[in-house]
């Protein structure tokens, strides 16, 4: 039932899809390892493993990769709430349990909030593009009319790549925001596309830690947020060299780190 003012409609409507995906990891001749559960929006599931393992620092290059098969229906009952990524070499279990990977579909991977686990697997950021306000300011715009979900639900994050003019590469759209920048990952990295130096990434919502890190993994030199980061996300795109613009909305934005990249 709708309500408007004082109208009540009885009418069908369209609710964004949430379940669960268990995501393992196993090498030649090895039993899959569980990596992580989240909660995410059903499709690209494929990408959204792919691009967690790198983003992740799981994985480093598409020569690690194999394939990807969907959950055993002979042993699960879910088996489309289980995707195992194949490796080409074997995979260390013992990364998994050091990290404790807990997901949720607001906040991403919890419980290893480390600048210095994050260096690890990635170098500071290079120059990469300088690119003019006026792209920058227009990116959420841009973001939003992509949104095809969204306008039927209403209930949807997302993830978007574009070039320095403004020109959209890619979007996903999940009930987590780093969801969808890792199935906007995933499908680059099985693209060969990665990494991102040439390019800006645009999500919506607020910039947290995990945001920052998965940008900094795919190399992406900017990142750019509707809503505002924390101080944490601030600290590890300072560290990462990554020019962090929030509050980028009605004309106009905070940059935080590295400004010399946005052209007055």
């Amino acid at each position: 039932m709708a309500v408007r003012g004082e109208t009540l409609e009885v009418r069908p409507d369209r609710i964004v899809g949430e379940a669960p995906l268990e995501i393992r990891a196993a090498g030649p001749d090895e039993e899959p390892v569980a990596v992580a559960v989240t909660m995410r929006t059903p499709g690209h599931e494929a990408e959204l493993a792919v691009g967690f393992l790198r983003t992740e620092g799981l994985i480093d290059g598409l020569e690690d990769v194999a394939g990807t098969e969907g959950g055993d229906p002979v042993t699960l009952n879910q088996p489309d709430d289980t995707i195992v990524v194949r490796l080409s070499r074997p995979f260390d279990a013992s990364a998994v349990a050091e990290r404790h990977f807990v997901a949720t579909a607001s906040c991403g991977i919890c419980g290893k909030a480390s600048i210095d686990e994050v260096a690890i697997h990635c170098e500071t950021l290079p120059d990469g593009p300088v690119v003019p306000r006026t792209v920058i300011l227009a990116l959420p715009d841009l973001l939003r009319a992509a949104q095809r979900a969204f306008d039927q639900t209403g209930g949807l994050h997302a993830a978007a790549l574009f070039t320095p003019r403004g020109e959209l590469i890619d979007i996903r759209e999940d009930v987590g925001r780093h969801n969808a920048l890792d199935k906007v990952v995933g499908r680059a990295f099985l693209d060969g596309l990665l990494p991102f130096s040439g390019s800006v990434l645009c999500v919506s919502g607020r910039l947290s830690f995990e945001l920052v890190q998965k940008a900094a993994v795919a190399g992406c030199p900017l990142l750019v947020a509707v809503g505002a980061p924390s101080s944490l996300a601030v600290e590890l795109a300072a560290d990462r060299g990554i020019t962090l613009c929030g509050f980028v909305r009605g004309g106009s934005l905070n940059v935080y780190t590295e400004a010399w990249r946005i052209l007055r």
